[in-house]
């Protein structure tokens, strides 16, 4: 998508394409990543199990999470038909958070990971990789001019896509404002959305963001409903 065309409200495509250290991905209404060239999904902080994390401390949420994150994860799949998958960290709430899964979740994920590389990036919150679900745990993962990790580190690293800080976006137009969870990226790297239900986000605006991105080349793709919006981070406020 062109400078010229890229940077308007008005525009509602399902998805869009951001350059990336010179590689083409897809932004996806959903807020998962795909790369076509390697035929790869990337999502981020699907903090699976969180419900039930939150009911182990006394406090009381729907236990509906991990179902809404996987039935999404599924159909985003479908349309997507990745032969790779990663996982950018806290794939689940805590790092017991895999054995806390119901016997139905369990088998819709097996058949989500059936066929495909799947990769679990280690994050703050699930350390260490889930134990006999199948798929490959890591650190962090080089593939061609990209490196995946959970947290996004300060200054400049080419070619990072990161998770763990669930930026949104806030807009205000027309005495209206609007704040969506949003991938952001100066051209050089990226922070996904966060893909779980039940979690929250951090607008790009605040301090957590500082000294991350080239600020005069940053901008957003906000999410909206089956549509996104690429937006110049000029037009973004706190």
């Amino acid at each position: 998508m062109s400078e010229a065309t890229a940077r308007t409200l008005e525009d509602h495509d399902p998805c869009t394409d951001m350059m990336v250290a010179g590689e083409r991905l897809t932004c996806d209404w959903a807020g998962c990543l795909f790369w076509p060239d390697e035929e790869t999904l990337i999502v981020s902080d699907l903090h699976l199990e969180k419900g039930s994390s939150f009911a182990r401390k006394g406090q009381l949420v729907p236990p509906y999470d991990t179902g809404a994150t996987l039935a999404r994860l599924a159909q985003r799949l479908a349309v997507w038909q990745p032969k790779r998958v990663i996982s950018l960290g806290d794939s689940f709430h805590d790092p017991e958070g895999h054995e806390r899964l119901p016997e139905n979740y369990l088998a819709q994920l097996s058949l989500l990971m059936d066929n495909r590389e799947w990769i679990w990036i280690s994050g703050n919150h699930d350390p260490a990789p889930p134990k006999d679900l199948g798929g490959k745990g890591a650190s962090e993962m080089l593939i061609g001019n990209l490196t995946f990790r959970h947290e996004p580190s300060r200054g400049p690293m080419r070619g990072e896509i990161s998770g763990h800080l669930h930026p949104c976006g806030k807009i205000v137009k027309r005495n209206r404002s609007v704040r969506r969870p949003c991938f952001v990226s100066d051209g050089s790297k990226m922070i996904l959305p966060s893909f779980g239900a039940y979690t929250g986000g951090l607008n790009i605006r605040h301090s957590a963001f500082d000294g991350l991105f080239d600020q005069s080349r940053l901008s957003a793709v906000l999410l909206g409903n089956k549509r996104v919006f690429h937006i110049a981070a000029r037009n973004l406020v706190a």
